[in-house]
């Protein structure tokens, strides 16, 4: 099964599930957390394939973020994606990264829908994207046993790690996380897809499923999924370590390998084709998942500290 969450021309914001090019509409004030918390989501699916409150056309829909996570982990899955920034970050790959999947806790107050505008983080002139692929947790759990995690799954869906890599950069190198570098957007989307969906398509430790990155049409990224190095399973292993899981709770891939420009400034900066700027539109698209689009605006003033800064 495929959910959106979408404005309904009868007001507010309603899930729903997607078949073929139409929406199957549930009831009014019922959010796609909620279904996670009761467990329900099956059962939602055939409620709205039977009964639907209402039928839409998929086209023309506006699509909000299909659910307001309670937390997102985005981790290290793509191990090549360190390799290829690694020179220009001055950030070497630690080998500690072979052991475990690192990952940081992102702003789930930014989080934005598949087709949003985003701004520009305040004072950055090397605004990115990143490709990337989150799991849902479904089922609440802690220290998981790896076979099994994918148990606790829910859905898959695009994830897009807005990135401002000047203030990214300024801020590592302090021996910090990355915090205002990675603060200001992050979009989920366009469709929760069930694990069943994408079952046909399993390939080593993920599924073989490709994945595109377009800036004004122009193809910047490519990859596939299943050339992850960590895979959800030892993801939700290692982030359920000595803490709960719980529904709705995000888990990020982290970039797929050429899946952001940064990659591109850092393996071949002569040839480079310059951060996002205003106007520009990025489109990101994963196979089976769908696509997000979203046109870059200008972002604010950075207000000064005491400092000056």
């Amino acid at each position: 099964m495929r959910f959106v969450t979408y404005a309904s021309p009868a007001g507010g914001d309603r899930v729903g599930l997607v078949v073929d090019d139409q929406v199957l509409g549930l009831e009014p004030r019922v959010t796609l957390l909620d279904l996670l918390d009761a467990d329900d989501l099956a059962a939602a699916g055939e409620r709205a394939a039977t009964a639907p409150s209402e039928t839409l056309p998929l086209e023309g829909l506006t699509l909000r973020a299909p659910l307001q996570p309670r937390s997102i982990r985005d981790c290290t899955g793509f191990l090549q994606h360190l390799r290829n920034c690694q020179g220009a970050a001055d950030i070497p790959v630690d080998e500690r990264h072979n052991q475990f999947p690192a990952f940081y806790f992102s702003n789930v107050a930014a989080v934005i829908g598949p087709h949003d505008d985003v701004a520009i983080s305040p004072g950055s002139e090397k605004f990115d994207y990143e490709l990337e692929i989150a799991a849902v947790i479904g089922r609440a759990g802690s220290n998981i046993l790896l076979h099994r995690a994918e148990s606790h799954i829910a859905g898959y869906l695009l994830l897009c790690d807005w990135s401002a890599r000047d203030l990214q950069i300024n801020e590592m190198a302090m021996q910090l996380g990355p915090a205002k570098g990675k603060d200001g957007a992050n979009t989920l989307g366009p469709m929760l897809v069930t694990p069943d969906e994408i079952e046909p398509f399993r390939s080593r430790n993920a599924f073989d499923l490709g994945m595109a990155g377009y800036v004004n049409d122009e193809l910047v990224s490519e990859g596939r999924w299943d050339s992850i190095d960590w895979g959800f399973p030892d993801m939700i292993t290692y982030t359920s370590r000595g803490t709960t899981l719980r529904p709705g709770d995000v888990i990020g891939s982290g970039t797929v390998p050429s899946g952001c420009l940064f990659e591109h400034f850092a393996m071949n900066p002569d040839e480079f084709r310059g951060w996002l700027q205003p106007g520009d539109v990025v489109r990101l698209v994963v196979e089976q998942l769908g696509e997000i689009r979203h046109r870059v605006i200008e972002g604010e003033k950075p207000q000064p500290l005491s400092s000056g800064f």
